[in-house]
């Protein structure tokens, strides 16, 4: 009974996250094929661009921003809009924040917590606030696995 639960959840979950992606395609958000966003995660597509490549896993509790409201206040020219666009193959950790006008790099993993506040390069982890690259990662890349193991 219990697995039957378990599964009966999992399934609901991946139902709510076909809407929740459908949204953000609708909202504007490019969005490749394979990639799984966490329902706690924010993507901002308000007053800018987001893209997002191909089996990306983007965890619970990270914001994706595409804006930013108080730019006036600092420069009379800037509108605020901007755009974030994160390559393949790239894992995002919880509670991230990946600010305007950045890019991350393909098969790049960012730990938890991190504020992405400049671009980060192909191939490496980076983690902190404000974001450093930590390492480099060796050729060739490993993909995301397409299916993770059963843990029950």
């Amino acid at each position: 009974m219990k697995i039957i639960l378990r599964k009966m959840v999992h399934y609901f979950g991946n139902v709510l996250r076909f809407f929740h992606m459908s949204f953000l395609r609708a909202s504007g958000a490019k969005i490749g094929k394979n990639t799984m966003i966490s329902l706690g995660a924010k993507i901002d597509v308000r007053r800018g661009k987001v893209t997002i490549g191909d089996h990306c896993l983007i965890t619970h509790g990270c914001y994706i921003l595409s804006h930013d409201g108080a730019a006036h206040i600092i420069n009379e020219e800037d509108n605020g809009t901007g755009y974030v666009t994160i390559g393949d193959h790239v894992f995002i950790g919880v509670n991230t924040v990946v600010m305007r006008n950045v890019t991350i790099g393909s098969h790049s993993i960012i730990g938890a917590g991190s504020v992405v506040n400049k671009d980060i390069p192909e191939g490496v982890v980076a983690a902190g606030n404000p974001i450093k690259i930590l390492k480099t990662i060796e050729k060739p890349y490993r993909p995301l696995p397409r299916r993770h193991k059963d843990v029950s």
